[in-house]
């Protein structure tokens, strides 16, 4: 597995389980053309952008174009790569047929294709050594009552809406985005401020 120091968005549930599999890095759904109501995504990911860096990683047919100009449009260029897969036509394992376009997606792309597709994009490929920053994890929201309590999904609902993330994401999403923006002290300064 490459760790990836950006973060990477990508259409769908199966582009991100396929990424998961070849990546170390943060991967969020655009829910396709969903990212185009989704006010509350799309803020983060600007955010996100901004203080981590952002990979847009959609499909070669017409529709993953729409998305990612749509992202180009939404998000300052300074903070976005592009990685773009080549045209092979066929059908992902999953599908009965292919799509409208009858090309594969990045979900039925090979390992080696994808990492070249990052490679070209720019990714900024890491080592894995550790960072001295201290990670949110699971724990620490069992701590602050964040999980585990009979009032932690209120909690998680209030502090979603005070930081403006979107208010459907789950718990494991939750400590994914708030390790991208916020430090593990920020946290809980946040928490002892409610």
């Amino acid at each position: 597995m490459v760790r990836i120091r950006e973060a990477i968005v990508v259409e769908g549930r199966y582009d991100k389980n396929t990424l998961r599999q070849i990546v170390d890095a943060p991967i969020f759904e655009t829910g396709g053309f969903q990212i185009h109501k989704d006010k509350q995504t799309l803020a983060m990911l600007r955010e996100i952008a901004k203080k981590r860096g952002l990979i847009v990683f959609t499909d070669s047919d017409g529709a993953g174009f729409v998305i990612r100009n749509f992202l180009k449009g939404a998000i300052p260029a300074q903070h976005l790569k592009h990685a773009y897969i080549p045209d092979i036509y066929g059908k992902e394992r999953r599908k009965a047929a292919p799509g409208k376009e009858g090309k594969l997606g990045v979900e039925g792309m090979t390992p080696e294709v994808i990492l070249d597709a990052l490679s070209r994009a720019g990714a900024t490929f890491e080592d894995g050594a550790l960072t001295d920053k201290k990670e949110i994890t699971k724990q620490d929201f069992v701590a602050l009552g964040l999980s585990g309590g009979k009032d932690s999904s209120e909690l998680r609902r209030k502090l979603l809406r005070k930081l403006s993330l979107p208010e459907h994401m789950s718990a494991n999403a939750m400590v994914q985005a708030l390790n991208l923006l916020y430090t593990r002290e920020e946290l809980f300064e946040l928490m002892k401020n409610d």
